[in-house]
């Protein structure tokens, strides 16, 4: 019999095995096709999401052969690079252009003959269905063909006349208006009719309106001119989308003569076929390289590719040997008609064969499909539109026959094991014995211990390609070891109930399918808790580097100028009307020196300042600042360096000291009503000392003795001529020595806020003082609609006062939790799939022992008790070792960084060196309790209780 027809044989053999047990056959192709699938799918997206560059082009330009605009460097000539993206004035007087002139004539840049729109944008203010909000306004020709694929119609119409108007989804979710809508923008104070809706497909997430040319900005201008309680509409970009004459489209040389001009061009033509350097004048003195980061994409994919074969390998291997041993008298029959134990290897490994080639077709079609199905939410994830399903068959190929090789490599191990195995025991049905390798756990224990001293090293020494060499080490280290750690199961389990017990010794007994889905349980889990840790971590220590607006649970209404005070009390009782306002306000107020001017003034210092004079010397003076503070910061540990920048002393130094308007220098005219609201110091003593008279300090470090030194500079400014007759008299500089009422040391850090200054005293040092807003406790800080009730109602009171609220990292905050719930949900499926695969295969391998009990009078919820905790054991078991393998990483990678920031501490003694490693304790607990928890009980739930009538042999 020649190869081919043995392997003919072999391959009709392993069809129709395939086709017998099915359920078997499923489980393998499905461990098979989801890694493919997840490939297939990943690659799908990412191909499709990146944008190629003739699809920015479009994106940017739409159906236009260029983008004209002007760089806002005058009238004189520039040059630039043929993308566009750099360029520069010319500064050789011999060109042509003057350089002096604000603007630059766009109409005498057009290449000859060129058909020409314009897109301005200015932001505005336009009223919603709950009240106002700013957006910005682009005035674009939308129903020009030029615009496709810049701005493209969702629903509705068009905007065609001055009075219509076109929004994008998002600005209509953010303001409840919808298509016939009418908003009226608060500058022109023209009302605009809602057409329809349109997207930018490069950025779904813009809020914006389209109007035509000439219908917002132009009258805006006009009536701003006429009208001096308008205001003129801020200065925004204009660009322009330029169609050539011919289908040649604009040239280099087009290019070439509109930058003699001073404008700035991006031609489709040239960018796509871009002219040599020597045709480049820019380029002549352009030198360097941009970095290239196809290397690590390519060890990134290898990594991913990689490590989805490993896991196909390790879950789908134990099913393949249960299938051999469940056809052991098939393969024993093959013996005794001739075949040797290169037959039996070819049966077994074309059982392999088939299902990796159905499992890597199956995977390539449904991740296929599933992009496809999907495409909308990942172009909503990813803010923008496929410019087109990128398909790449070489790719699709390549990773189809990844999974089929796969499938062969998961199917080598139990080909060898049951070639192994003499004709005898094959067609008795015995499985014989055999030892577990004993050299095995020793190289894994070196390598264990050898990969983390490895990490450690690359850790302490900076060296990242250590720290992932080592982590690596160490994983494959522990993944040899997971068949002893397997086999000290069995040993748990001498003092529990039946069900446990059997399931303990039952994975101890059968390492074979145990260890391996252990192992990929394992895997799958380690990538988890390192990326989720080293998130936690990195997230703990920019939470210790930020610093607030506001305290927490407060909200601040503050006049722009000191005519918006009048309007105080109506905008106050917006904020109440509109708010989970938690009390009624306090008043915030500011404290300043000289005549009675705007704060924001014209003239540096024009009315005057006060600051807080900081004595020298110990507990007053940082010590992170001046002489010997870079020794000083070389020998603190990184805990002992972030007490000390968190101590009154340094807190100023290292923290940026955010400011109310207005207020100087920290210093806040206030009551005990602020003390209590904003600060959150509920003190009968400093509550009196305020009523007194006598300011409370929050920051200790500025007091000696019980008192503080306050410098005001008084000046008298001869551009304010009414105040100069109310306050006559000379610039002077005072210092004065206040008593105060110093405040627990915790509530130094609050925002904004150094002391509290009660009026009379400040009275009494002649110092000015003006209430100019309110703060109040909120339940929560202020919603879309709530904001804009309140700004509605405050335009309409006149104006000159905002709402300001801490937006703090909720943005940053809520990514980086739906990248650990992502992280968490895939470990946890791939741990349930993981028990199930060796569940459903000790079920099918242990039928004879469940028949055993059956017979012997086991109550039939045995079954599933022993299934649910057969899949509890693989599950926790795999989630514990993916944790102790997953924190390698992780801590090293910290130390890496911490390494860094101990040499920018040294550089730099005020730089932070606080890097904590911070444990994931929700994902952790998710993986750790809750999947694990879960397997169990899906298992047994979905095990039958009773035993089918089994087949009488012969």
């Amino acid at each position: 019999m020649s190869m081919f027809t043995g392997w003919r044989a072999a391959l009709r053999i392993a069809r129709r095995d395939a086709m017998r047990a099915k359920g078997r056959s499923a489980l393998v192709v499905a461990m098979i096709a989801l890694p493919v699938l997840g490939v297939t799918a990943a690659d799908v997206t990412y191909r499709s999401v990146t944008p190629t560059r003739a699809e920015k082009l479009t994106a940017a330009m739409g159906s236009a052969d260029a983008l004209f605009s002007d760089p806002g460097m005058g009238a004189g000539a520039i040059e630039q690079m043929p993308d566009g993206e750099t360029y520069g004035v010319v500064h050789d007087t011999s060109q042509p252009g003057d350089a002096s002139v604000p603007g630059i004539d766009m109409t005498i840049a057009l290449p000859e003959g060129a058909h020409a729109i314009s897109i301005e944008t200015a932001p505005a203010t336009a009223t919603t269905t709950y009240g106002i909000a700013t957006t910005d306004i682009v005035e674009l020709r939308t129903s020009d063909p030029m615009v496709r694929g810049k701005v493209d119609l969702v629903r509705g119409a068009l905007p065609r006349r001055d009075s219509e108007m076109a929004a994008t989804e998002a600005f209509l979710k953010k303001s409840g208006l919808h298509v016939g809508s009418r908003t009226t923008l608060r500058g022109p104070g023209r009302t605009y009719t809602i057409t329809g809706v349109v997207e930018r497909p490069d950025d779904l997430k813009s809020a914006a309106l389209y109007a035509e040319p000439g219908a917002v900005i132009a009258p805006w201008q006009t009536l701003a001119k006429h009208n001096q309680k308008v205001l003129p509409p801020n200065a925004g970009s204009k660009e322009w989308l330029v169609k050539g004459a011919d289908r040649a489209g604009v040239s280099w040389a087009d290019v070439l003569a509109a930058n003699k001009r001073g404008a700035l061009v991006v031609s489709r033509q040239v960018v796509l076929d871009p002219p040599p350097d020597s045709d480049v004048p820019m380029a002549r003195s352009m030198s360097g390289r941009s970095y290239d980061s196809s290397e690590e994409l390519s060890a990134a994919l290898i990594t991913v590719v990689a490590m989805a074969v490993l896991e196909i390998v390790l879950l789908a291997g134990p099913a393949f040997a249960v299938g051999a041993r469940r056809s052991r008298r098939q393969l024993g029959l093959v013996g005794t008609c001739g075949g040797d134990r290169r037959h039996v290897r070819a049966v077994v490994l074309s059982g392999g064969l088939v299902l990796g080639g159905v499992g890597a077709v199956v995977g390539v079609v449904a991740g296929f499909l599933l992009t496809v199905v999907f495409r909308p939410m990942i172009e909503g994830w990813a803010g923008h539109r496929f410019g087109s399903l990128a398909v790449h068959p070489s790719e699709l190929l390549t990773i189809a026959v990844i999974g089929l090789v796969t499938g062969l490599l998961a199917a080598l191990a139990p080909a060898i094991v049951a070639s192994r195995q003499s004709v005898l025991e094959s067609l008795s049905g015995r499985r014989g014995i055999r030892r577990s390798s004993r050299v095995l756990p020793l190289i894994g224990t070196v390598a264990l211990l050898g990969g983390i001293a490895i990490a450690v090293l690359g850790g302490t020494s900076g060296d990242s390609t250590l720290v992932a060499g080592g982590s690596v080490v160490a994983e494959l280290g522990l993944l040899c070891c997971i068949p002893v750690i397997v086999g000290l199961l069995g040993r748990l389990g001498r003092r529990l109930p039946l069900s446990p017990r059997m399931a303990l010794r039952d994975a101890a007994r059968n390492r074979g399918r145990t260890a391996p889905a252990v192992a990929a349980v394992m895997a799958a889990v380690a990538g988890s808790v390192a990326i989720a840790t080293y998130m936690s971590s990195t997230l703990a220590e920019s939470d210790f580097e930020y610093t607030p607006s506001l305290t927490p649970g407060t909200v601040a209404l503050i006049a722009s100028d000191g005519g918006a005070t009048q309007q105080l009390p109506l905008a106050r009782a917006a904020v109440e009307r509109n708010l989970a306002v938690n009390g009624g306000h306090a008043d915030l107020g500011r404290v300043w020196a000289g005549s009675d001017c705007a704060v924001h003034y014209d003239e540096e210092n024009g009315c005057g300042s006060v600051e807080l004079i900081k004595p020298t010397g110990k507990g007053h003076s940082c010590p992170l600042k001046g002489k010997g503070a870079r020794k000083l910061a070389a020998s603190l540990s990184a805990e002992e360096h972030k007490k000390l920048m968190r101590s009154p002393a340094c807190l100023d130094e290292f923290m940026y000291m955010t400011s109310f308007q207005g207020e100087t220098a920290g210093i806040v005219l206030g009551d005990a009503k602020f003390l209590s609201t904003y600060v959150k110091l509920r003190d009968p003593a400093a509550a009196e000392a305020l009523a007194a008279g006598t300011p409370v300090l929050l920051n200790p470090a500025y007091a000696k003795n019980g008192e503080v030194t306050l410098k005001a500079v008084h000046t008298y400014s001869d551009l304010d001529k009414k105040n100069r007759k109310l306050h006559p008299g000379k610039a002077e500089t005072r210092t004065d020595r206040v008593k105060v009422y110093q405040a627990p040391e915790q509530y130094a850090t609050t925002p904004g806020v150094r002391m509290i200054m009660p009026s009379r005293t400040a009275e009494r040092l002649g110092l000015h003082t003006e209430v100019y807003g309110s703060v109040y406790a909120v339940a929560h800080a202020p919603t879309d609609a709530e904001d804009q009730r309140i700004s509605a109602a405050i335009e309409l009171a006149g104006g000159g006062i905002y709402l300001q609220s801490e937006g703090g990292q909720d943005a940053a905050l809520l990514r980086d939790d739906a990248i650990l719930l992502i992280l968490s949900l895939f470990a946890g499926v791939v741990t349930l799939g993981a028990a199930a695969i060796t569940t459903g295969l000790a079920k099918a391998d242990a039928e004879a022992d469940l028949t055993t009990l059956s017979a012997v009078g086991a109550p039939p919820g045995v079954r599933r008790t022993l299934s649910g905790f057969q899949c509890l054991v693989v599950a926790l078991t795999g989630v514990l070792l993916g944790t102790a393998a997953g924190l390698v990483p992780a801590v090293a990678l910290r130390l890496v960084d911490l390494r860094q920031a101990v040499q920018d501490m040294r550089v730099e003694p005020m730089n932070s060196a606080y890097t904590p490693i911070v444990l994931p304790w929700a994902t952790l607990g998710f993986l750790a309790v809750f999947v694990p928890l879960l397997a169990g009980l899906l298992a047994a739930a979905f095990t039958r209780s009773r035993l089918a009538p089994a087949r009488r042999a012969g």
